[in-house]
């Protein structure tokens, strides 16, 4: 995923451009085309729309206008299981994903970089023969495209690429230090890597990227599918204060370019009707609902034309209300909807190269070959606000779209709601008739012969009530009936259905804190074997999310550093995005004790020579949530600091019982009365017999 900076001229429309006075109707080709595909998109949707809706509506607990209910049914009762089942795979998504507490994206090197080593040292050099034209070092395990050869004049600074900087003054050579152990070697490949993902992670961190990407995945598990947008340049205020010549405090704010991200919601968001996939789409339009202060203000934005948008402010508000809006905002109709806003559409995609120049596109003569080019338009009551050749480079639609659960035929997923859909409209209907049931079965009725009673009595019932008979008549004039109670077969049809939810959204109930108690539950073994069997449907919406979002996420990042941050020469090298959202779900604990298992394993003096233990510190130290590189030195580092310790260590001296400085790392030459190894066997007046002659052996008597 090599980069290079590229040219960072945009072709846009701009006011010079166009004469003041000329009429819109220029344009209208262009934004005809536009709107017409809106329309396509908006028409092919419709089917969608009505899938989303029914999933908001049963997650909200609200029954559609489609529900019809018969005049007996007394209850409208609707038991909000959806709810219960979103939120518990939407949090269980925040927990996965953020619970080590930084973004998970990763920036790694490849096996084999390519452009920078992989592997630089600063020992010596042999060149092979004087016909070998490549300077090799001395490793006979080494082989082409491992970068450890490389061609006669290759300095440090073509080695190291962007890291040069941080070594100056140092030769290296290409290749990890196999002449000798001690000698020092850097890892530029994955140290460029390394530095990159700690950029990437700042920049999320000042966009509160976490907090868009929630939007994103709360609509991602109710309505299947999520849309992240970005990222784009944005100038960031850095508020700051300096000292002033009397040495007062002066606010002195600062900007700063930085990359940012967006949210957009599913109901704005319209693809190309005939993809499956955001690779495959043509165009996609965002549908923007402004006020007045809203589209006055993209004036201050680039490449904004100021004309058109005063002439669309003084037009007027054209927002359309669209027939889903209704049920969103709880309103009856959408005649109660009349909103004071302005519709403005934002196209990202292909256009035929003619238009765009007709529209006012200088198009460069390099383009004059292609048949179309790549855009960005906004436009609104037939103005085109905005048009600039896609500025991205390489070119891409700058949307992620991610699926909870992939349909390999739709470009729209399928979320929670949907998936049990089935099982909650028959909970509600069981739970409305155990409850119709409940209020007939816990009344008593009453059966009156008017016969046996005098006329004209009134028939209301309470204590102390007193009916008057007529005479010569036998048989009881009222009786009391009492229907049989049937909600206990309701309610279990209701616990049936309840379990095929849990199995069908493969969020099992006792995941989400629900008291009923099994078995298989009832022991710590048997609750963490049901909770593991319950995260292979969370690892594969995981998995999605890593190859939808994450992944694509981190190298639009990449690519936009290249290409408009300036300060980039320690990150440029063969790199390799990783997603890390499914690493996550092995808990840190977990991973720890592994780790910790594998180095009681290295410690096995055969082993311990093919073990690299400054990696594995830097895994364990990971895994404990800390930064390897401000706690662990590098190979380099830790050979002085160890000669420094052993220094140390071989100059402690200890006090002797005369006063004088004993040294306790050598006995030899010690004193014999502080001597326990005295060859006399006297001890020197210490303790302990000391080493005792052995036959044959001076000062030995028998």
């Amino acid at each position: 995923m090599a980069i290079e900076q590229p040219d960072d001229t945009i072709i846009s429309l701009d006011d010079e451009k166009k004469e003041k006075d000329q009429s819109y109707n220029d344009y209208s080709d262009l934004q005809g085309l536009i709107k017409a595909r809106f329309i396509k998109s908006e028409d092919a949707r419709l089917f969608d729309e009505s899938r989303w809706l029914r999933a908001y509506r049963n997650y909200r607990g609200i029954y559609g206008s489609d529900m019809a209910f018969t005049e007996k049914e007394k209850s409208r009762v609707f038991v909000k299981i959806t709810k219960t089942k979103v939120l518990a795979a939407f949090g269980q998504l925040i927990e996965v994903l953020f619970s080590t507490g930084k973004f998970p994206i990763g920036v790694e090197a490849t096996t084999i970089p390519d452009g920078i080593a992989k592997y630089a040292n600063t020992g010596e050099e042999e060149t092979i023969g004087d016909d070998d034209p490549k300077v090799e070092i001395k490793d006979i395990y080494g082989f082409e495209g491992d970068g450890r050869s490389m061609e006669p004049g290759t300095t440090s600074a073509d080695l190291l690429r962007g890291l040069a900087n941080d070594y100056e003054g140092v030769e290296f050579s290409a290749g990890p230090s196999v002449q000798s152990p001690q000698t020092p070697q850097i890892e530029p490949a994955r140290k460029a890597a390394s530095n990159a993902e700690k950029l990437i992670h700042d920049q999320l961190e000042e966009t509160s990227a976490i907090t868009m990407l929630r939007h994103v995945l709360f609509e991602m598990v109710l309505l299947g599918t999520g849309v992240l947008k970005g990222p784009f340049s944005h100038d960031k205020t850095l508020h700051k204060w300096e000292k002033n010549e009397e040495g007062d405090q002066q606010y002195k704010p600062q900007s700063k370019t930085v990359p940012k991200l967006e949210a957009v919601s599913i109901w704005d968001f319209y693809p190309d009707p005939d993809a499956t996939n955001i690779q495959d789409c043509d165009y996609a339009i965002q549908r923007h609902s402004f006020n007045r202060s809203q589209l006055r203000n993209l004036r201050n934005r680039p490449f904004f034309r100021d004309s058109s948008i005063l002439e669309c402010l003084s037009m007027g508000e054209n927002y359309e209300v669209r027939g889903f809006e209704t049920a969103l905002l709880d309103r009856e109709n959408v005649d109660d909807l009349n909103k004071k806003r302005f519709e403005v559409y934002e196209y990202w995609g292909s256009m035929d190269k003619d238009l765009a120049e007709q529209a006012g596109l200088d198009i460069s003569e390099d383009m004059s070959e292609e048949d179309e080019v790549q855009i960005n338009a906004w436009i609104c009551n037939g103005h085109v606000l905005r048009l600039v050749l896609n500025p991205f480079t390489p070119e891409r639609i700058p949307f992620h779209i991610c699926p909870y659960e992939i349909n390999p035929y739709q470009f729209f997923g399928v979320g929670i709601p949907e998936n049990m859909e089935d099982a909650q409209m028959v909970m509600n209907g069981h739970a409305r008739m155990a409850i119709d049931n409940l209020a007939l079965a816990g009344n008593l009725v009453f059966d009156i012969d008017e016969t046996q009673l005098v006329p004209g009595q009134d028939m209301s019932i309470y204590p102390g009530k007193i009916f008057r008979r007529q005479s010569g008549v036998t048989g009881t004039a009222i009786n009391g009936l009492k229907f049989p109670n049937t909600a206990t077969e309701n309610l279990m049809m209701f616990d049936k259905f309840r379990q095929l939810a849990d199995e069908s959204t493969g969020i099992p109930s006792y995941s989400h804190g629900t008291t009923g108690v099994q078995s298989t539950t009832r022991t710590a073994a048997g609750m963490s074997m049901l909770m593991g069997a319950a995260a292979l449907s969370i690892k594969t919406v995981v998995k999605n999310i890593d190859d939808y979002l994450l992944r694509p996420l981190g190298e639009a990042l990449y690519a936009w550093n290249m290409q408009f941050n300036s300060d980039v020469e320690n990150i440029k090298g063969d790199l390799e995005v990783k997603a890390r959202g499914t690493s996550s779900l092995m808990q840190k604990e977990v991973r720890s004790q592994r780790l910790m298992t594998f180095m009681q394993t290295a410690n096995n003096p055969n082993i311990a020579p093919f073990v690299r233990w400054h990696s594995i510190l830097k895994e364990i130290a990971k895994s404990l949530d800390i930064d390897p590189d401000q706690l662990i030195n590098d190979p380099e580092n830790a050979q002085i600091f160890a000669k420094i310790m052993g220094m140390t260590n071989g100059n402690q001296q200890t006090q002797g019982p005369s006063g004088g400085q004993t040294n306790m790392g050598n006995t030899q030459g010690v004193p014999s009365e502080t001597n326990p190894a005295d060859a006399t066997g006297a001890g020197g007046g210490n303790i302990g017999a000391g080493a005792v002659p052995q036959p044959g052996e001076d000062q030995f008597s028998a």
